[in-house]
């Protein structure tokens, strides 16, 4: 409810959003032949939430032509601005004072602008040159109303379609939503800045702009300036000197450490929002992070350890210790997940590291993860999020630079270095705290079994796993043998009524031996059916 009053979410304004885009769609006839360009500038006019869909297909070729991508990656920064008299009412409406009290200067040509904001050069009173990210005005409740439209698509397809692909697309929706509310929380991406830059005092060659939180509101993020050049334009950055191979293993390798060793990292790192001033690498747009437990990267480490040596079961080991079963996770067919994992291996291990795709790869394992019913961590879709970003990234501006080399060589100085001595100690003390735990508390159920045993308060329930098939089959090989057994019964028992001539008779033909003759046809049919249904199921 608190959200709903927050973000202006009606029944009447859901309807109105959703009329709108079906609105929009008859305008750019997207049934028909739909180019690139209309399918971007519908994108734009559907809104913030739309957008934000357009670039990520915008680094995904397998699902679109190339010409699609290479349109939809306009959408990064060449967003239709707001005009600077809106900027102006926004910035004073949330500062509760005239401007020129803020601001000693504030340029009305836009820096940038995106989907969901766009970014002013200013002065501070105080003298300070900095950035001024402004929200655009009623984005907050568009994406919110999009969203919940989305919510509520799942929830009645859910109904009638009993897949766990709904079940995931519900969970893929919330998570949306989760990550709606950090992004669109300009106080929470000034803290964000401010602890990126804090993780990264002591990196030579990547920062990023810190926050003047005084001057920060839940619309606006008021940062440093950095007059640098983006990414995406690698031929301002050659005229400076730089390499682009050096600047990209540089990324790669400090995302390496935002991953795995700080645990905090950048979940959006496409080309607009990473630029180079003077030797030095910065992120900006720190609205959408991930946060990684000291578990989940050990863990995340395990998984691209065991895969560049193709150990298949030391995979399975790690892969299960960040996945959550959704059920009982004695119904997970082990042997069958260890045989699909040791597939994946085969078809991406053998790859030199320069071909491997990193998104089939982790979609693979996401994939398999669905499919067992074992649902990953949240911060699991944004780490395979931020990685097929950065392919996307390094394979447009830099193909030269290996990602997956770069990796898995940080992961080997980190388990060399006493980096890998102090990950291993906490390893072990993690490992130690779980088993001492664990002693503990079987101590304390077996003491209580022992009580329940004397009072006779003790039941025991058996189970074989992997027998529940087994049971199922015999169960219904047992009941057609039954009725095997009931229509033969049947068509004897007739075929005595019959000759014997018992009364009444009707043609000729005795009523209870015609209704058992007919009793015995129907269940016939009927059973061959349930065989033959059974056996053109498992031929399937």
């Amino acid at each position: 409810m608190a959200d709903a009053e927050k973000y202006q979410l009606t029944f009447t304004g859901k309807r109105r959003r959703i009329a709108e885009i079906f609105r929009l769609a008859r305008k750019y006839e997207i049934w028909k032949d739909l180019t690139p360009v209309r399918l971007r500038c519908l994108l734009e006019e559907l809104g913030p939430m739309f957008v934000k869909m357009g670039q990520i297909l915008a680094n995904r070729s397998e699902i679109l032509p190339q010409r699609f991508c290479d349109e939809l990656a306009h959408l990064r920064t060449e967003v239709e601005p707001v005009p600077f008299a809106v900027v102006r009412d926004c910035l004073e409406f949330e500062y509760r004072r005239p401007l020129r009290e803020v601001f000693a200067s504030i340029e009305e040509q836009p820096l940038g602008s995106a989907s969901l904001a766009q970014v002013h050069r200013a002065r501070l009173t105080s003298g300070e040159d900095v950035a001024v990210k402004v929200q655009r005005p009623g984005a907050q409740q568009v994406m919110a109303q999009d969203i919940d439209i989305m919510r509520s698509l799942a929830r009645r397809i859910s109904r009638f379609v009993k897949t766990e692909q709904f079940i995931d697309l519900r969970d893929v929706v919330e998570e949306l939503w989760d990550s709606f509310r950090e992004e669109t929380n300009f106080l929470a991406e000034a803290r964000n800045l401010d602890e990126f830059y804090a993780l990264h005092e002591d990196v030579p060659d990547v920062s990023c702009p810190r926050s003047h939180l005084s001057y920060c509101t839940e619309h606006i993020v008021v940062m440093d300036y950095i007059d640098g050049i983006s990414i995406a334009d690698p031929a301002a950055i050659a005229r400076t000197g730089a390499r682009l191979s050096d600047i990209g293993d540089a990324i790669v390798e400090d995302y390496a450490k935002q991953v795995l060793d700080d645990g905090f990292f950048h979940a959006d790192p496409h080309a607009g929002n990473i630029i180079y001033k003077d030797g030095v690498i910065f992120f900006i747009d720190l609205g959408m992070v991930g946060r990684m437990s000291f578990h989940d990267r050990t863990a995340v480490r395990d998984i691209c350890a065991a895969v560049g040596r193709s150990d298949v079961p030391a995979l399975k080991d790690a892969f299960m210790r960040i996945a959550v079963a959704r059920g009982d996770t004695a119904q997970i067919d082990h042997a069958a997940f260890l045989a699909d994992l040791d597939c994946i291996v085969q078809d991406f291990g053998s790859m030199e590291l320069k071909n491997l795709d990193i998104g089939r790869f982790l979609g693979s394992l996401i994939n398999l993860a669905r499919r067992y019913d074992v649902e990953l961590p949240s911060v699991m879709t944004l780490y395979a999020r931020g990685m097929v970003t950065l392919e996307g990234l390094l394979s447009e501006y830099m193909p030269e630079v290996n990602m997956i080399k770069i990796i898995s060589e940080h992961i080997m100085r980190e388990q060399a270095g006493f980096a890998g001595i102090e990950h291993a100690a906490d390893d072990l003390f993690d490992a130690i705290g779980r088993a001492l735990t664990g002693h503990l508390q079987s101590a304390e159920y077996t003491g209580l079994a022992a009580r329940m045993l004397t009072r006779g308060q003790l039941r025991i329930n058996t189970r074989l796993m992997g027998s529940e098939e087994v049971f199922r089959r015999l169960g219904g090989i047992i009941d057609r043998l039954s009725m095997s057994i009931v229509i033969a019964g049947l068509f004897i028992g007739s075929s005595v009524v019959y000759y014997a001539k018992i009364e009444p008779v009707i043609f000729g033909i005795p009523v209870i031996g015609f209704l058992g003759y007919a009793s015995a046809l129907l269940l016939a049919l009927r059973l061959g059916r349930e065989i033959w249904r059974n056996s053109h199921g498992r031929g399937r």
